[in-house]
């Protein structure tokens, strides 16, 4: 019984580190779109449509 006292330190511990991994990510663009940036290319969107 005395290891849990251990163990739930750990866990708390991994899942903090988790947490601050993921959000580091999110906050240096890990997770943005990587394919909209290169098909914008394709696409004018400056263009008017004829009337």
């Amino acid at each position: 019984m005395e290891i849990i006292y251990l163990l739930i330190p750990i866990a708390m511990l991994f899942v903090g580190i988790a947490v601050a991994v993921f959000f580091w990510a999110v906050r240096s663009k890990q997770y943005d779109d990587l394919d909209r940036a290169g098909s914008s290319i394709l696409f004018d969107e400056d263009q008017h449509k004829p009337k």
